[in-house]
């Protein structure tokens, strides 16, 4: 263990073996940080915070602040850190509320610098969360998400699992898994091809995820005729089911096209 006498930790604070704390960081009362962290100098982490093995926490980050929500009358809450995730450089994530009490990200991520993510909000595992995203409170990203730079997401939004939001692009609905969407606000744009195939993904099962979402939004259905059309239409898969019940959740309403192929294509080819 090394931690800088220049450091300030409270008595309480439960610090794991071999941790390494940096000049001027400061560690609350009722923080848990686990095995073999590092803990940059000037980072902040309040009362409430767990935090796993392996993380990495870089200078000027603050974690498990007071939520940024007017509700908000100093209830006990959380925030999880999962193990092996790194927080780069004045990213912000907000405690909980009364609503969930815990603010949770997962393991293996990555969060980039002056990324802020708000109260109750989750974040799955292996994401990639580019500069300054703005997450909103009770917002849901599944595993393998990628959310790229400077973009925003509304509240009470989800993104699905594998799904991939292009920079400086503003989410107001759900992202449906395996897709890719752009703009501001965000549109689909296609699935994410490029993401699936660095994970491993077969030919057969991107043709099958192509497919369904073809049927989801240039056939003309509605999302109800659509969603039974795939249902007995689609050999049963585990990427079937997912896109199946991520859709049957959606409050807010999944995230189309515009209608236009061309303008997925233009998109595209500027991304390339």
């Amino acid at each position: 263990m090394k931690i800088s006498p220049l450091a300030q930790i409270h008595p309480e604070a439960i610090i794991g073996k071999n941790v390494e704390i940096e000049d001027f960081a400061r560690i609350g009362k009722d923080v848990i940080i686990g095995d073999n962290c590092w803990i940059g100098s000037n980072a902040i982490i309040y009362p409430g915070a767990r935090i796993g093995k392996h993380c990495k926490i870089f200078p000027g980050a603050v974690i498990a602040g007071e939520p940024q929500d007017l509700k908000f009358r100093g209830e006990y809450s959380i925030v999880e850190i999962g193990d092996h995730t790194t927080i780069r450089e004045y990213v912000t994530i907000n405690r909980g509320t009364a609503t969930k009490g815990v603010t949770r990200i997962g393991s293996h991520s990555l969060l980039m610098a002056y990324v802020h993510v708000g109260h109750d909000s989750e974040i799955g595992d292996h994401c990639v969360i580019v500069n300054s995203v703005q997450i909103a409170g009770e917002v849901q990203i599944e595993d393998w998400a990628v959310i790229g730079g400077m973009s925003a997401i509304h509240q009470f939004s989800r993104i699905g699992a594998h799904a991939m939001v292009s920079g400086m692009s503003g989410v107001l609905a759900d992202v449906a898994p395996y897709t890719k969407v752009f703009g501001m606000p965000a549109k689909y744009i296609g699935i994410n091809i490029v993401g699936l195939k660095r994970r491993g993904f077969s030919k057969n099962q991107i043709d099958t995820i192509h497919d369904i979402f073809r049927v989801l939004f240039q056939q003309g259905m509605n999302t109800t005729q659509a969603l039974d059309f795939i249902r007995f239409n689609f050999e049963n898969s585990e990427e079937k089911q997912i896109i199946l019940n991520f859709i049957g959740k959606s409050n807010r309403g999944i995230i189309k096209s515009n209608g236009s192929d061309s303008y997925a294509e233009e998109v595209m080819m500027r991304a390339v």
